[in-house]
């Protein structure tokens, strides 16, 4: 790979600067791609993008750029996507900096900002140099997160087509399920989820697999399948609901037929129940009767050391006699059938005869 440093003003940068879904986002008079398919959306906030209009008025260095030159003469943005949208969404007069937009400044103010010289390496190489180079010098800035590594390796129609769906601001898949999902879609975070219900966590293999498919309807299709399944399934939304593992549930339990009206009841009386420390574990607990998604609330030191003494120290099934470091904590009613975590509900067994009854 070839690397040159050069001096561009942001005058150059800016020109015939272009920002919308249908023709992405480009200027240097059409010849740079500001936002590659491998790229994050904007992601920066509003201070940090104030910060580079201030650097650049106060005549500051701005850390340098990374361009990857295409063999028909036009340029990528490899590194510093974020500063470039911020100073030419500035200059095209889509946001002010203390209540002065970019045509308020005196023309003196708009040439200096404007003749403001930007250090941009220019990288020559070939697709897998780039995105290798990308990876690499990515690094340093707001860490890619794993979903958007990916990204940068499958590139193609599907994959534009499937950011559309869950990589975007207000994307079709946050509209209908930013009430169940945790993250946001511009990192990532809808996509990598709706890629790791569909195929068992084996992102990759999909991704590999449909790389070159010409649309993401499947996955899009099977995204709505869950979230509809989950809305009919628990009639009742509740916070606790968000970030539940639902494309597992939905995979092993989209066939079965509910009672819904009876999931609901059993949701409110979990709801209630103090033992219970994992709120969001019901939905899993209800469907796979899997007790370790409630984290039941466990016995404290006072109960443990309550019943011991009880006991005399001594195990209530096999009748020998343990110091309490060897002892656990039981419930002489099981949760599941009405027991508490109370001290008039526990009874401690030494650690080989808990196994025994844990194992069964």
């Amino acid at each position: 790979m070839e690397i040159k440093l050069k001096e561009i003003p942001i005058r150059e940068v800016v020109k015939n600067y272009l920002n919308n879904d249908e023709e992405g986002v480009v200027g240097f008079d059409g010849k740079l791609n500001i936002r590659p398919k491998y790229q994050r959306e904007f992601v920066y906030n509003d201070k940090q993008r104030d910060e580079v209009i201030n650097t650049i008025k106060n005549n500051f260095p701005l850390n340098v750029m990374y361009w990857a030159k295409n063999d028909d003469d036009t340029y990528e943005v490899l590194d510093g996507q974020q500063r470039t949208i911020s100073f030419c969404e500035y200059v095209a007069g889509n946001f002010s900096l203390n209540n002065l937009a970019f045509h308020n400044l005196t023309d003196v103010e708009q040439d200096q900002i404007l003749d403001y010289k930007l250090m941009i390496y220019i990288c020559t190489g070939n697709d897998k140099e780039k995105l290798d180079w990308f990876k690499i010098i990515n690094i340093a800035g707001v860490q890619l997160a794993d979903q958007e590594l990916r990204n940068a390796i499958y590139t193609g129609e599907w994959l534009t087509d499937a950011k559309r769906y869950f990589s975007k601001n207000n994307c079709p898949a946050y509209n209908i399920a930013n009430d169940y999902l945790n993250g946001t879609p511009i990192r990532q975070d809808y996509l990598e989820k709706a890629l790791e219900w569909i195929n068992d966590g084996k992102i990759e293999d999909y991704m590999s697999k449909h790389q070159h498919d010409q649309n993401a309807n499947e996955l899009w299709l099977y995204f709505q399948s869950v979230i509809n399944w989950v809305r009919l399934t628990f009639v009742k939304y509740r916070k606790e609901m968000k970030g539940v593992n639902w494309g597992k549930l939905y995979n092993q339990f989209k066939d079965v037929k509910f009672d819904t009206n009876k999931l609901e009841e059993e949701v409110s009386k979990l709801m209630q129940d103090n033992d219970v420390t994992k709120k969001s574990g019901i939905y899993d607990y209800i469907l796979t009767r899997d007790e370790k998604s409630l984290s039941i609330r466990a016995f404290d030191d006072n109960m443990k050391r309550e019943a011991y003494e009880r006991q005399t120290g001594i195990c209530v099934k096999c009748e020998q006699q343990f110091d309490i470091e060897n002892m656990a904590a039981d419930h002489i009613i099981a949760w599941s059938k009405g027991g508490k975590t109370t001290s008039e509900n526990c009874q401690m067994l030494c650690t080989r005869c808990n196994a025994v009854k844990s194992n069964h």
